[in-house]
């Protein structure tokens, strides 16, 4: 699940009309380099000042910072211009389905190997999979922890415990028991913890997420939290069986806890090493106006095609907005084109109308609240008026960033039109995160989101199934219709991806006629980076640079 810490204004979130860069045409280890300029040290600045290394804790997206480490069974093949598919990686297949959709079975490939030249078997995924059960490993990707037989009660494997319905009945092969038909397992099996780990290691988890056992292109140096990440070659990794990894770069090093404008500024003037670096920082308002201004570095910006969704949730167990009529009031009263000039303007998203993200396969584009760009101010009041609601007044929790109080504060003016009195209440992105994922006290939250992985299943399930009310779950407008949980659970059993597709849009439809949130903004997202970054790309999913293809001119 991805929350934006800079409401998908963040590196949390995520980026398609990608770079004019020479496109890459394949590549491997040191050793077996064909298309890709290899070599060189690739700078990566971040705002993050923990890095999560172990897969059990990684919220890593499969295109970003873990996969240069941690392979998975199954990966992603993402391209500009084209819906992502999910691939092998480990694995020969993206999972042989039998049972209805409840097992699941894949063979490693051949060849694979540790860091240290072991041989990864799947026990090692066996192993690495228990662990994310564990209560000492808390944080990562955990949709697999509800699917699996017995996963509810199960805590891990470091009393000794195993997980009966993750079978490994050779070396090569892994059977996984599901509790009811899953389509999307294939995806699932692309999570962190889908990662080898050692069998019987990474016991003293803190150790282990430092400096993890590499199964992919690279392998941790050197770990210093809140400071510096390195990453040298794996030696022992072959691109003989990775087809997504060109591991470009000789060394790749992320830079921690830095601060937005002045990585912008740095790699605006791309002076020294800031010629080898990107910023894995999504650009705010401010921070585009000082791009524009420069056009040299214009030509380095990536930006994405509309993605990630912004939107205004609706505590529909709260007051007055228990009554669909005033929910559909909110829908008009926005004004969505001073939102979208208070995130940035036309480079910062499209405007929103559906839940389902573009750049998700199945996608069905409608509006069932059509109005102008700046709402209907008497559309609103006649709705309230009806619901016999006057001076409604509302309070909006929002992260306590300057971008996105700019863009709460649009929304505030713009319900006033309509009467409605807005108070705002900028939180710190933990407080904001445990408010609206735990707490109920509140009106309406500006957040954001863009999915763990591309199917709508990941759009839906976590927002607006019943089941993700309170908890730490994402379902903060405190939803709930039995037969939208009935069509999510019907859409996640339905194994052929045409035909959940289908259900997942009437889904959609059917929250969006019960106006739980008012759709805001498809976001763009931009990233800058130095000018002997190559192959600096943005897929239509996800809206991030594809870090596992990036080089460096040589």
């Amino acid at each position: 699940m991805r929350r934006p810490t800079r409401l998908i204004t963040t590196a949390a979130v995520a980026v398609a009309a990608a770079l004019a860069l020479s496109a890459c045409s394949g590549g491997g280890s040191s050793n077996d380099a064909s298309g890709t300029s290899k070599g060189g040290t690739l700078n990566i600045l971040t705002t993050q000042t923990a890095f999560h290394l172990d897969p059990a804790t990684s919220q890593s997206l499969g295109i970003t910072s873990m996969a240069l480490v941690a392979r998975r069974l199954t990966t992603w093949d993402v391209e500009p211009g084209k819906t992502a598919k999910v691939v092998p990686d480990l694995a020969t297949t993206t999972g042989k389905v039998s049972d209805g959709g409840k097992t699941w079975t894949y063979t490693l490939k051949d060849g694979l190997k540790f860091q240290d030249g072991t041989p990864i078997t799947t026990k090692d995924i066996k192993w690495g999979i228990e662990r994310s059960f564990a209560p000492t490993l808390t944080g990562g990707l955990s949709y697999h922890k509800s699917l699996l037989v017995g996963g509810d009660s199960y805590k891990g494997p470091f009393d000794g415990k195993t997980l009966d319905s993750i079978e490994t009945p050779n070396d090569k092969t892994i059977v996984f028991k599901l509790n009811a038909a899953y389509g999307d397992w294939p995806w699932i099996a692309s999570m962190p913890a889908f990662a080898p780990v050692p069998d019987g290691e990474g016991t003293n988890t803190g150790e282990y997420d430092l400096k993890p056992v590499s199964s992919g292109p690279y392998q941790v140096q050197s770990n210093t939290q809140g400071s510096q990440v390195t990453l040298v070659r794996n030696k022992y990794w072959s691109a003989k069986t990775d087809s997504v990894r060109t591991a470009g770069p000789s060394k790749v090093v992320f830079k921690e806890s830095q601060d937005p404008s002045t990585v912008t500024q740095t790699l605006i003037a791309d002076n020294g090493d800031a010629k080898d670096s990107f910023g894995a920082i999504y650009l705010g308002a401010a921070e585009l106006n000082q791009v524009r201004s420069n056009p040299a570095a214009q030509d380095r910006l990536a930006t994405s095609k509309a993605g990630p969704i912004t939107y205004m949730a609706i505590n529909t167990q709260r007051g007055d907005l228990k009554d669909l009529k005033v929910r559909q009031a909110l829908q008009y009263a926005v004004d969505r084109k001073s939102f979208r000039i208070a995130a940035g303007g036309a480079i910062a998203g499209t405007y929103a109308s559906t839940l389902i993200t573009p750049g998700i396969a199945g996608r069905q584009d409608y509006d069932l609240y059509e109005t102008s760009a700046t709402g209907d101010v008497g559309k609103a009041k006649a709705l309230l008026k009806e619901a016999g609601v006057s001076n409604l007044k509302l309070t909006l929790v929002t992260p306590n960033d300057s971008s996105t109080l700019a863009q709460a504060q649009a929304l505030q003016a713009g319900l006033k039109r309509a009467g409605i009195t807005v108070t705002l209440k900028p939180l710190d992105d933990d407080s904001f995160n445990q408010a609206t994922t735990n707490g109920s006290d509140f009106d309406l939250s500006l957040s954001s989101w863009q999915p763990d992985f591309p199917s709508a299943n990941a759009n839906l399930q976590p927002l607006f199934d019943s089941s993700q009310i309170g908890g730490g779950g994402y379902n903060i407008s405190k939803y709930s219709n039995a037969d939208v949980d009935a069509l999510i659970a019907k859409a996640s059993a339905t194994v052929d991806q045409s035909d959940a597709q289908e259900i997942w849009a009437q889904a959609d439809r059917k929250i969006m006629e019960d106006a739980p949130v008012v759709p805001l903004m498809y976001a763009k997202q931009s990233f800058l980076a130095g000018s002997n970054v190559e192959n600096f790309r943005i897929a239509d999913f996800p809206a991030y640079p594809n870090y596992l293809t990036v080089s460096l001119k040589q």
